[in-house]
């Protein structure tokens, strides 16, 4: 695994191997999933190759070992009680039951065979039948194999069936989808793109946004969204990657715009609040996740309220290069499969700025090499075989592209990908395709407790709310500690708490070289 270390260049990033936790899979910006060292055949399961660790302890809240427990029962009790009707295998026919149509039909089926369909794949997902490189309108659990082959050239055991029927009797297809495994990453240049927008998400822009790059001591990415805390001080900030945000090298995790004045030129921004890594699936997929009691789901967010001094004129809600957004969308599991699968989607990100893919598949599940389960939300395919994103990525907001003149809605934001490591083989005679993996925004949000701000009177409204309730607190703590003393005066409180401009040129410390700047 590789994490990427920001030198004075900007433009070129050294690395250093690191042996961290599976719960940092990937501690440099968007990164990929930490494959096997050589080719897995279609009977391995799909192994991260990291070790788990808890020295992140301070961001990521572990499940106790009596919750596992709990979890671990009620899902057995669950599919160990459908499953006493023997369901028959499908082989070559399709079931006279129905159809399954929903989100939460395919997971039930899938969990159901979820012994079975570990024992020959890589990873499985939920969505469409993939047919030469189109997703069709035919509902599939989707199986992730290193290499198809002829029905020939396989035993019986190692057969999959053309479908896989569940509870009551709901069925659907079964698609083997070849994932390329390309060994050891090569070196891929940094800074592959550099258009008008890019440069301004880098930082010839005056104001930041949605896309815009953010660093820390050591990573950079991109900013998310601009989000206010429900909780606290109703604080007024932004969301990206917990892996952009936390360095676990550095006490403070603090954020700059474009880059730490000890690097370059950069404004700081605010110090990371609150950030997870995963969840248990008690609170994402409940039951549906399957029958391992050790089972988490990507989050990867980090929660940063903007510092006091920071100007909040030079934000805005507006995602450049695609304006304004709706409100986010939530992902229903009762919903129909194509109210989040084949549907089109944008992003715009500090590396690759602004591009376009398609939502193939849900809910990516997938096994270390302890057994350990693991989710992600979903997964994304780049439009005309260009990838989605780019290294630097991570955090990027992805949207839902309005329908009958709808904004577009934010429906996840960017922790990873597959880049050059492996890649899904869609087409025969075309190159594999890059895949992006995506966070659910609506549950990462209800996690940190926060609310998207969709509008830039919205924002206005926030920040003068998180003055209030700061003026409020300290009129408290004036009253209380010294009834003698008088409170602040309102134009007295708007005076401390208004926007500082901040001279890039003064932000160095003491006796620091300007030459970099």
């Amino acid at each position: 695994m590789e994490r990427n270390r920001l030198d004075l260049r900007f433009h070129h990033s050294g690395s250093i191997e690191s042996e961290e936790s599976a719960l940092d899979l990937e501690r440099n910006c968007c990164n990929h999933f930490n494959l096997p060292s050589s080719s897995p055949s279609p009977l391995q399961p799909f192994a991260s190759g990291a070790q788990h660790s808890e020295s992140n302890a301070a961001y990521f809240s572990w499940p106790t070992s009596s919750r596992l427990i709990d979890a671990a029962e009620d899902r057995a009790n669950y599919f160990g009680n459908l499953q006493k009707g023997v369901l028959p295998e499908t082989l070559g026919r399709l079931p006279s039951g129905q159809q399954a149509t929903t989100l939460l039909e395919l997971m039930t089926i899938r969990a159901f065979h979820s012994k079975k369909l570990r024992r020959f794949s890589l990873g499985t997902a939920i969505g469409f039948r993939i047919r030469r490189g189109v997703l069709t309108k035919i509902p599939a659990i989707l199986v992730f194999v290193a290499r198809k082959v002829h029905r020939q050239w396989l035993s019986q055991f190692q057969c999959l069936p053309a479908a896989l029927e569940g509870p009551g009797g709901v069925w659907c297809d079964v698609d083997v989808v070849e994932f390329s495994y390309y060994g050891a990453p090569a070196a891929t240049p940094k800074e592959q793109l550099y258009t008008e927008l890019v440069d301004g998400l880098r930082g010839s822009d005056p104001i930041i946004g949605s896309g815009s790059q953010v660093a820390s001591q050591e990573t950079y990415g991109t900013l998310g969204a601009i989000v206010k805390s429900r909780t606290g001080n109703r604080q007024v900030g932004f969301l990206t990657n917990r892996h952009v945000a936390v360095d676990l090298d550095y006490p403070n995790q603090k954020m700059f715009h474009p880059l730490p004045p000890s690097l370059g030129p950069g404004v700081y921004l605010g110090a990371v609040e609150r950030a997870t890594s995963f969840i248990t699936d008690v609170l994402w997929y409940g039951i549906f996740a399957g029958i391992n009691p050790e089972t988490f789901v990507r989050a990867d967010g980090a929660f940063i309220p903007f510092a006091e001094d920071f100007n909040m004129n030079n934000v805005t809600t507006t995602v450049k290069g695609v304006g304004e957004i709706g409100d986010v969308h939530i992902i229903d599991l009762q919903s129909p499969i194509s109210s989040l699968i084949g549907r089109q989607v944008v992003k715009v990100g500090r590396s690759s700025g602004l591009t376009t893919g398609t939502i193939m598949a849900y809910a990516l599940e997938y096994n270390d090499e302890k057994g350990i389960c693991f989710f992600t939300d979903f997964l994304v395919v780049g439009e005309n075989q260009q990838t989605f994103d780019l290294e630097g990525d991570s955090g990027s907001l992805v949207l839902l592209t309005g329908r009958n003149r709808e904004k577009p809605r934010p429906v996840g934001i960017i922790w990873g990908g597959t880049a050059n490591r492996g890649r899904l083989k869609l087409k025969v005679g075309q190159p594999p395709e890059n895949w992006t993996s995506g966070v659910d925004l609506g549950r990462l949000l209800d996690l940190l407790e926060l609310d998207l701000i969709t509008t830039n009177v919205g924002l206005q409204a926030a920040v003068q709310d998180q003055r209030n309730v700061s003026a409020a607190g300290i009129d408290s703590t004036v009253v209380e500690s010294s009834p003698l003393v008088q409170t602040l005066s309102k134009d007295k409180i708007e005076e401390n708490f208004g926007p500082i401009n901040l001279n890039i040129q003064q932000v160095l410390a003491e006796g620091e070289s300007q030459q970099g700047v």
